[in-house]
């Protein structure tokens, strides 16, 4: 059968609107609707067979009982839904009512023609709404992740609206001590601040075991700029409470739950986070980011150099301490689970390279040891040896107990390749 006589039989199934005619030949020809496309055939069957050209409005057609003619509604109706959200992308998907669903089997069905033919009607719909979304509101489509998802119920006559999240990346620099990451909820109260009627006294009844934290002095002021219901940080890795983050800073993510706004003014975020912490906590580098940037920054697994501050249980001198430090200086650790972390960790040995170590002899009990190391590398225990668990550490070799007094992290490495290239960022 040629493409006329296809049509014909299409034509004689029942009425059918020029929408659901052209779309069972949308694979024939190119730069047409399927309404064009339909109307055309239509007048080419007509002509062909010397019959009165006779249209039929979509309020007429068996398959889509209507729908056809409702595309500038649908899109009137969406771009309504988010006339007060800031955003640059959108995706359209419509659940199909399964009469409509059996109505468009049916059609090429009775018609003698490939089940497959042409264009399912939920395509065109999606496509034919989406076009009009993108004109009213000047935004674009984007079938990975969007920044807005409309979904069409057409059996209930309703518009869903998913605002998905928006993404700042930077680094921070952790200047005070006792500072956690991330907000640290009590074990004891689970972070309700009480035990039955009575105050919680493991966290003085505030819920939480420490007052700030990185998260704090960030999250909420991203997530206020943006209009979010929610923010949550995203670190790549964490120091100790105590220990200082300092060098070119960790990287992170700040994802924003439902904003509201998208382009802001990082500049001016940054701005008032750093206004805002006040000096314990600063970052820089803020960029709005692409969704996958929060698996790229937890999955990190860089290096990591430190400076600690040691204390020995007995004199060492300075000729013990550099024999101890060029054997830790490229060495293989073992490490069992710390027992400061083992309420938390699996209990397992993980090996851990030193990639280099040195170390300043400040007087018989005190020294300062700088130590670059893999991702992992708990250095804490490398220099205390944790009655055994770390082998080789610095008190092990030196044969004295050794504590580290003060923490800081002056470097994360290998960061700048994954997460400077532009597919990650926004407005790049």
């Amino acid at each position: 059968m040629g493409i006329l006589a296809d049509a014909q039989a299409v034509i004689d199934a029942g009425p059918v609107c020029d929408g659901c005619l052209g779309r069972v030949f949308a694979d024939r020809s190119f730069g047409l609707t399927n309404e064009h496309r339909g109307q055309g055939l239509r007048t080419a069957v007509a002509l062909d067979d010397d019959e009165p050209y006779e249209p039929v409005s979509p309020a007429e057609c068996w398959v889509c009982e209507g729908h056809c003619d409702t595309y500038d509604e649908w899109a009137e109706r969406a771009a309504t839904a988010v006339a007060d959200i800031e955003f640059g992308t959108y995706q359209v998907g419509t659940r199909t009512p399964p009469l409509i669903e059996e109505n468009d089997v049916l059609l090429r069905e009775d018609a003698g023609l490939d089940p497959d033919a042409g264009e399912l009607f939920k395509s065109a719909f999606n496509r034919e709404v989406g076009k009009r979304i993108g004109a009213l509101t000047g935004t674009d489509v984007d079938f990975t992740r969007p920044d807005v998802q409309f979904t069409i119920e057409l059996a209930v006559d309703r518009i869903d609206t998913n605002i998905n999240s928006a993404f700042v990346y930077g680094r921070y620099r952790k200047l005070e001590r006792d500072i956690p990451q991330t907000d640290w909820p009590c074990r004891e109260c689970h972070a309700s601040g009480r035990n039955g009627r009575q105050s919680c006294d493991h966290c003085g009844g505030s819920g939480y075991l420490y007052d700030d934290s990185v998260e704090s002095y960030t999250a909420p002021i991203v997530e206020d700029v943006m209009d979010g219901t929610e923010a949550t940080f995203h670190g790549a890795g964490r120091e100790d409470v105590d220990a200082l983050m300092l060098g070119t800073g960790r990287p992170f993510v700040v994802e924003v739950m439902e904003p509201r706004r998208r382009m802001i003014d990082v500049d001016q975020l940054e701005g008032d986070i750093n206004a805002f912490a006040d000096g314990a906590v600063e970052v820089e580098g803020l960029r709005l980011a692409r969704y996958d940037m929060v698996e790229r920054v937890k999955e990190l697994d860089a290096s990591k150099t430190y400076r600690a501050e040691v204390e020995f249980g007995d004199d060492i001198s300075a000729d013990a301490l550099q024999s101890a430090i060029e054997t830790l200086d490229g060495a293989t650790i073992e490490q069992y689970t710390p027992q400061r972390v083992d309420h938390r960790r699996a209990a397992l040995t993980r090996v851990r390279e030193v990639l280099t170590a040195t170390a300043e002899h400040v007087d018989d009990r005190h020294a300062i040891v700088e130590i670059h190391g893999e991702g992992g590398l708990y250095i804490k225990e490398l220099i205390s040896g944790d009655d055994g668990r770390t082998e080789p550490s610095l008190a092990g070799l030196l044969d004295v107990s050794a504590v580290v007094t003060a923490l800081d992290v002056t470097g994360v490495e290998g960061v700048a390749e994954p997460f400077e290239r532009e597919e990650f960022f926004i407005g790049e």
